[in-house]
């Protein structure tokens, strides 16, 4: 069973075709339940987050209503003999899935965690493969049709492991001398993240590796007119040292990319994923 929070919120089994969870305001109660299992969701938290324009004025029955509808369609695809996916306590919602279901958002974080942890170790074939799953996982949007401080949280916080995942898979295919794929995954990073530095810096690589060092000089020029007349500043020297490297300096290999350490705020459980190329900030 696996639970899909990015694109279209539906529910998942083998070989079966996906149920979707046709009521909006039950999509929105998954989501926030889902991802905060561990300590639930209290009920003012989550009536917030189903209407942030202002609760209406009979919002306690309202959302009795939407736990209702959001109860029946877990229950349908829970076993028979399973405990009851989602109980009230103590003024919290408590969500409990059943023995080897999972999230998408759950599983796009292992992933993309394991496949830097897998590119650290220069095992390059796992961290490829790990990252490119991540990627997938999470390329659609989150309640595209909702909007609210929860719901932008939990999208800037999805964006930070999808661009990272999308650097993984560069750096990795990048080591493995797969340039048709380290380009593609760089140039999907530089549009999620136009002035994150470490995506031109994958594009770079990835150029040069192709033998295109006019293309891989022109990314640059790119990187610094972005930074320079919408930031104010300079590359960093993480970026001039690729940089020099393209002009004929020391040739730095992808296998000797540093991967920096990032974690997310563990109140929403996901862990923003260490980037392979980034400096803090860039």
């Amino acid at each position: 069973m696996l639970i899909r929070l990015v694109g279209l919120v539906s529910v998942e089994h083998d070989r079966e075709a996906p149920r979707i969870l046709s009521s909006h305001q039950a999509q929105i109660a998954l989501a926030r339940l889902c991802l905060e299992r561990p300590t639930g969701t209290s009920r003012e938290q989550l009536a917030d987050t189903i209407w942030p324009g202002g609760l209406p004025s009979t919002w306690a029955s309202a959302l009795r209503s939407v736990i209702s509808r959001l109860r029946a369609f877990l229950s349908e695809e829970s076993p028979p003999t399973s405990e009851p996916p989602l109980i009230a306590r103590g003024g919290r919602y408590l969500l409990r899935l059943p023995e080897g279901a999972q999230v998408d958002v759950d599983r796009a974080e292992s992933a993309a965690v394991s496949a830097a942890a897998a590119y650290r170790n220069g095992d390059h074939s796992t961290a490829q493969r790990l990252a490119t799953t991540a990627v997938s996982l999470l390329r659609g949007p989150f309640l595209a049709s909702h909007e609210g401080e929860w719901v932008d949280s939990i999208r800037a916080r999805l964006k930070e492991v999808h661009v990272s995942a999308l650097e993984t898979a560069s750096s990795s295919s990048s080591a493995l001398g797969d340039t048709h794929h380290a380009l593609q995954y760089a140039e999907e990073a530089v549009r999620e993240a136009p002035f994150r530095e470490s995506a031109y810096r994958c594009q770079m690589t990835a150029h040069r590796l192709a033998s295109n060092r006019a293309e891989a000089l022109r990314i640059y020029q790119q990187l610094r007119t972005v930074l320079a007349e919408e930031l104010g500043i300079d590359p960093s020297p993480e970026s001039e040292t690729v940089y020099l490297g393209l002009l004929g300096g020391p040739r730095s290999s992808p296998e000797s990319i540093r991967l920096p350490h990032r974690v997310a705020p563990p109140a929403v459980r996901l862990l923003a994923v260490p980037d392979p190329l980034r400096r803090a900030g860039a």
